[in-house]
């Protein structure tokens, strides 16, 4: 009794001209999605409810059951949690960059010339450090990304970020959101954080070295997406299940760890658009061995359309479909549940999310079969499953997998 559960990051979308009006999903060869298609029940998701645009973490959430009108408060603790950090229920985490400063106190690149490597160097500059009795601890991700926890007492959520997004443009005030003592400290701290690390990042060895050789240094902090840790629900116990997380990105990572999944490290896990597929899906297949339910997550599929590039859409989901010859019925036991799904849709010609249904499709060995033939949007909506909601499709895939345990394959 075991459930995959595969997630392709934006897989949904709309017309495409070029295609002759079928998605790049539909115009995508997937013999292998078609056939589990055939074999099993389809239908429409609304990842959250019917014209809501999902963000990646309030989807995520609402696919493993966590209503995020309830528990969400913000996306820092999710890549707080998927870069490492050990954070605890109370703290309030950002989403952070080094970022490139001029001396004029202008935005010259968001990502540090897209920093490849040393910041965890930067990061360690910052061990130990207090703030009016406020711990600071600040972790490196990839590239130019990190994660900032304040851990203490009398901290808010409710504070704006110094991130304009754009860049020529000075950094912004951090200012209370709330008319509350805490949300007034909270931006305090961060006020003096801030200007505390311009100068410790500016004399940082590395950040030297860059200048010599021409490079931008990383030397700012721009911070946003404030977020209470919250309490989550354990996944395991609110479904009896030993679960891995199979994923490339923190974000998807942190979700995972914060929901009480096991998170499976590899270094071939990461990378979009150029991650290796066929270990991915090694991976996810040797997981399925020690535990009962596999999230595997694809990025892929959204990145080609937040840049609009329908065409690599297309041939990607061809690639995916390619490696999940692995889980047919032929080629597994028979006691395996394959879920498969997009957390939200991301139109090439929109080059973003929206809030269109995406297409999902569940199989198990004796499944009340529907007469969809193929994966796809315009072919989902005649499906069986109806337009779910994200929150409803666990209960939908537990049901499976009990009566594959009871009656056997």
């Amino acid at each position: 009794m075991k459930l995959l559960f595969i997630v392709m990051d934006g897989l949904g979308d709309r017309p495409i001209p070029e295609f002759g009006g079928q998605t790049p999903l539909e115009y995508a060869k997937t013999p292998n999605m078609d056939k589990l298609a055939s074999l099993g029940m389809n239908g429409l998701l609304h990842v959250i409810a019917p014209g809501v645009t999902p963000g990646s973490d309030t989807a995520h959430l609402a696919l493993f059951g966590v209503d995020p009108h309830e528990y969400y408060t913000g996306r820092g603790p999710f890549e707080a949690a998927g870069i490492g950090l050990m954070i605890k229920e109370g703290d309030i985490a950002f989403r952070t960059n080094f970022a490139t400063v001029n001396s004029e106190g202008v935005i010259e690149d968001r990502r540090a010339g897209r920093i490849k490597k040393g910041t965890e160097h930067l990061a360690k500059l910052f061990e130990g450090m207090t703030i009016d009795g406020i711990e600071i601890l600040l972790e490196a991700g990839t590239e130019h990304r990190a994660a900032l926890i304040l851990r203490g007492p009398g901290l808010s959520d409710q504070v704006s970020e110094n991130d304009p997004h754009v860049e020529g443009k000075e950094p912004l005030v951090f200012k209370p959101l709330a008319d509350t003592p805490e949300a007034e400290k909270t931006a305090r701290v961060l006020t003096s954080f801030v200007m505390k690390a311009r100068t410790i990042l500016n004399n940082a060895e590395l950040n030297r070295e860059r200048e010599k050789e021409g490079l931008l240094p990383a030397n700012f902090l721009l911070i946003r997406g404030p977020g209470k840790v919250p309490k989550l629900p354990n996944f395991e116990e609110e479904y009896c299940l030993k679960t891995a997380c199979v994923a490339g990105g923190g974000l998807y990572k942190g979700v995972g760890r914060m929901l009480g999944m096991h998170i499976i490290e590899d270094p071939r896990l990461s990378g979009g658009t150029t991650t290796d597929l066929s270990a991915k899906f090694d991976i996810a297949q040797d997981a399925l061995t020690n535990y009962d339910f596999v999230f595997t997550h694809v990025k892929g599929t959204d990145n080609y359309s937040h840049d609009g590039k329908y065409k690599e859409k297309a041939e990607f989901i061809e690639k995916v479909d390619r490696e999940l010859y692995r889980f047919l019925p032929e080629n597994h036991e028979g006691d395996l549940v394959v879920m498969i799904t997009g957390d939200h849709s991301s139109p090439c010609s929109f080059k973003d999310h929206s809030a269109d249904p995406v297409p999902i499709l569940i199989y198990s060995p004796d499944c009340r079969r529907d007469k969809v033939e193929k994966f796809g949007e315009s072919y989902a909506v005649e499906g069986s499953l109806g337009q779910p909601l994200g929150k409803h499709i666990m209960g939908i895939a537990l049901n499976e997998m009990r009566m594959v345990h009871k009656f056997g394959a």
